[in-house]
């Protein structure tokens, strides 16, 4: 993984294997085409917060990175006040993943050094993934260049999940992290905590440390002692 002035690490769990697609499936496939050297040269992801756009974003550069691909993650979201160097060089790299794209829109100097990046991409087959929170139009790029560079590839909205996709979201990513999530379990957690994805992938693995610390399973009355208590 190319490496940033900063320190940026992904996720343990950022893999495609621990993201449930839903309806989103098409937006998946096209990103491991992408990690793969394949596909599209540049994908925009967009949709609503916690809709898994980072989580893909760093899912595609770790299959990259197995892949022995040359590659950077970028969150702009948290970055961009460091200035438009920081793009310096990624113009070479196999892959770059933009995270919160719409942070520089209206930036004169990001977005000239963002287009650099992309038409070097370009040139030695390299591919970009952006995220932001609104299709492309919707940014409001000033550069008319750069907007149609980032128009002229694939678009991916992704949606949120039903009640019952978070349910089977909660449990692949349960069983990714070897133990098993009943459904009734399931469907008690999205019943009465935060229903966002952040919120419930976070108590998941705080309930499966107090399982093993207190060598118990997953149950309705356990969960429910251990949410009585925090």
């Amino acid at each position: 993984m190319h490496q940033l002035p900063l320190d940026v690490q992904l996720a343990d769990y950022a893999v495609f294997e621990s993201f449930y697609p839903g309806s989103n499936a098409a937006a998946v496939h096209a990103l491991g085409l992408v990690a793969a050297g394949e596909g599209s040269p540049v994908v925009w992801l967009w949709g609503p917060r916690e809709s898994g756009k980072t989580h893909l974003l760093q899912a595609c550069v770790s299959e990259a990175s197995q892949r022995k691909r040359d590659t950077a993650y970028l969150p702009l979201g948290s970055v961009h006040g460091l200035g438009p160097r920081m793009l310096d060089g990624m113009g070479q790299v196999d892959l770059l993943c933009i995270d919160s794209a719409e942070a520089i829109a209206g930036d004169p100097d990001w977005e000239q050094q963002l287009f650099v990046v992309f038409e070097a991409l370009t040139q030695h087959g390299g591919r970009l993934v952006l995220a932001g929170s609104e299709a492309v139009a919707g940014c409001k790029f000033g550069l008319p260049d750069l907007a149609s560079r980032l128009m002229s590839g694939e678009t991916y909205r992704l949606n949120g999940l039903t009640d019952e996709e978070r349910v089977a979201a909660l449990q692949l990513r349960a069983s990714w992290r070897g133990f098993q999530l009943p459904d009734k379990t399931g469907r008690y957690l999205i019943a009465r905590v935060d229903r966002g994805a952040g919120a419930l992938f976070t108590l998941l693995d705080q309930l499966d440390h107090a399982a093993l610390a207190a060598q118990k399973r997953l149950t309705v009355p356990f969960v429910k002692s251990v949410l009585e208590q925090s």
